[in-house]
């Protein structure tokens, strides 16, 4: 890569040094100023890889994310596939973990991890934003890591919620597949009396 600085900061860069040398004919106020090489990558004319720019990318990667939003259908649908939970489960779920979580060992009581009152308010939401705190606290109590998170979140991919070592059954048919008229297990097809 080869540029040009003025007061520690890049104004040209190009990866051809003959480009650079054109593209300075035409801007004689540069005329002086000394064409350099380097091996580092220059991005929006900084560099990009110091501490400060990968910083600075990834604030506004967390700022892009966080600003992903998903219809409250959407989101359901997903919780239900990978988990086979509607939003009232996962309330009672919810409900289920405060109260545990709620007494200490000495039987005195502790406070509740998750807001129910606030939580029930969210999941009345038209579009629900990955930024939300409620997302990341009822997904890692659904064993979502933020990273399937994101990335449901980016692709709208309920698949993305489960694990390798999950499946996905949410029919009435007790087996792997989605379809409750057929039988994975036994190969086996309802809908033809089979």
């Amino acid at each position: 890569m080869f540029y040009i600085q003025e007061n520690d900061n890049i104004i040209l860069f190009d990866e051809s040094k003959q480009k650079l040398q054109n593209t300075l004919k035409f801007m004689p106020q540069y005329a002086g100023y000394e064409i350099k090489e380097t091996e580092r990558p220059i991005v929006d004319f900084q560099f990009a890889d110091t501490e400060e720019y990968m910083a600075e990318q990834a604030q506004a990667e967390a700022e892009r994310i966080a600003k992903l939003n998903l219809t409250a259908a959407d989101v359901e649908r997903a919780i239900y596939k990978a988990k086979g939970l509607d939003f009232d489960d996962v309330i009672a779920l919810v409900e289920q973990t405060n109260e545990a979580a709620s007494l200490n060992e000495d039987g005195t009581a502790e406070s509740a991890g998750i807001d129910i009152k606030a939580l029930k308010i969210e999941l009345k939401a038209n579009n629900f934003y990955r930024g939300n705190p409620y997302i990341d606290a009822v997904g890692t109590l659904l064993g979502f890591s933020k990273q399937q998170l994101d990335l449901f979140f980016e692709t709208n991919d309920y698949t993305k919620l489960i694990t390798n070592d999950e499946t996905a059954d949410t029919d009435s048919d007790n087996d792997t597949d989605l379809n409750s008229n057929t039988d994975i297990d036994t190969n086996e097809d309802k809908s033809l009396g089979r």
